[in-house]
């Protein structure tokens, strides 16, 4: 596309505004982050020449939508991960912009929502034949687990790292019906119970332009973990950056591993990516055994996408400019609005 015809696109940024009263009251720091990643998208679509705007989704869906079509964008970049606070509404959103017949960057809502049921996406990678740690769906806290420890424990239906923390991880009776409480009482959900891979942690991002390939991989590093502490990436290793768990787990993009394991994450990446039906961009999450064996854990389909996070820091070691991404998910975005 010319930068004249860029100049004739009008692109419109939508993203859940942090709302006090409806926030998760728990965790927070995720959810204010989004309005920031909102700005440095702004700053880099302004930049290849579009004629940008943001529009906050806040209480009132309905002024949300009234606004979409009073600016009658050509399309929205989709960085809604919530509504009203939930998570569980994020595929929501998505689906009324489908409604809406809006054309919209990321993944479509029926992905989104599938993905945000750990348990329900597992048995999806299970049917494909990818491989993903044996786990349990427990309704209630005294529910039977036939599960043997170590395991971990944590809401079958939240993202960011919600809910996940150093406890998380148990390793006896006592620890594990306290976590099923605990999740029961705060989200007031399902809890999964996974089998704890003891060994390194890797994500791999996934770009899909013309087709789905993998960009390097980048491993969370626990050599600095405080004695004691699990080797997890939780909310507060995620998030709270003045938290000691968030300085002793930094990335490293690229990884420093072998060619034979990073083929290996890299080719059940995309396959992970193809088997939940995802497009334009996902993260998928690994533990890797200490035999060397790859189990996924989880696939994002709406991974952060600010510039010091990590699928940022992916396109950079593969050389992508963060510009380029998103003029070229624009151009995809609009191109199947015409297709259909």
């Amino acid at each position: 596309m010319s930068a004249k015809a860029t100049r004739n696109v009008l692109v419109g940024i939508a993203f859940n505004a942090y709302d006090p009263l409806t926030a998760n009251k728990v965790e927070r720091a995720s959810e204010e982050s989004v309005e920031q990643i909102a700005k440095e998208v702004l700053t880099a679509v302004t930049e290849l020449g579009y004629a940008t705007f943001i529009i906050p989704l806040q209480k009132s869906f309905m002024h949300f939508s009234q606004r979409l079509k009073t600016l009658n964008a050509d399309v929205l970049i989709n960085l809604c991960e919530a509504f009203l606070g939930r998570p569980q509404l994020e595929a929501n959103v998505a689906a009324a912009l489908e409604l809406l017949g809006i054309p919209f960057t990321g993944n479509d809502s029926r992905t989104l929502a599938l993905c945000l049921n750990k348990f329900k996406t597992k048995a999806v990678l299970k049917s494909f034949g990818l491989p993903t740690p044996p786990a349990v769906l427990a309704d209630s806290p005294d529910q039977k687990i036939e599960l043997p420890f170590p395991l971990i424990v944590k809401p079958n239906t939240e993202d960011a790292s919600l809910g996940i923390h150093s406890d998380s991880v148990v390793r006896d009776e006592d620890g594990l019906r306290k976590q099923l409480r605990h999740i029961q009482d705060v989200f007031g959900e399902p809890a999964l119970v996974e089998a704890f891979v003891e060994g390194r942690e890797f994500n791999v991002s996934v770009m899909d332009v013309e087709k789905p390939e993998a960009l390097p991989v980048s491993e969370i590093e626990f050599a600095g973990m405080p004695e004691g502490e699990p080797n997890i990436c939780s909310y507060a290793a995620k998030w709270l950056e003045d938290d000691v768990l968030f300085r002793s787990t930094p990335p490293r993009c690229p990884a420093q591993i072998d060619d034979a394991l990073r083929s290996k994450l890299q080719e059940t990446a995309v396959k992970a990516f193809l088997a939940c039906s995802c497009r334009d961009y996902a993260r998928v999450d690994f533990r890797v055994d200490k035999k060397g064996r790859p189990f996924i854990l989880e696939v994002n389909p709406n991974p952060d996408i600010s510039l010091n996070a990590g699928y940022a820091r992916a396109l950079g070691a593969a050389g992508i400019d963060y510009k380029i991404f998103w003029k070229q998910l624009i151009e995809k975005a609009m191109n199947r609005s015409k297709s259909k």
